[in-house]
């Protein structure tokens, strides 16, 4: 017979699930980057609404070189989701 498994710790697997997917698409080619995105991940990701969490998905498929730029305040995305994501990645980095 199988334990019966509590639907709230399968939700909390979920997350978990969510989280480890993350860390892993933060693993990038440059060790900044990685050090930066994966400091939110770790301190500032669960504060996230659903709106923003898929922005920061999406903000995970741009190239290495673009997201330093933007991170680093040398450019500007035209996108106002992602420039708030930006900024509160930014401030993560100061946590």
């Amino acid at each position: 017979m199988s334990p019966r498994i509590d639907p709230a710790d399968r939700e909390g697997q979920g997350e978990d699930r969510e989280v480890l997917r993350l860390r892993w698409q933060c693993r990038r080619g440059m060790l900044e980057l990685d050090l930066l995105l994966n400091r939110f991940l770790d301190t500032a990701f669960a504060e996230l609404d659903a709106a923003q969490r898929v922005t920061f998905n999406r903000l995970l498929a741009y190239q290495d070189q673009i997201l330093y730029d933007w991170l680093m305040g040398h450019a500007v995305p035209a996108d106002a989701a992602i420039r708030d994501l930006l900024q509160r990645i930014r401030r993560a980095m100061l946590a």
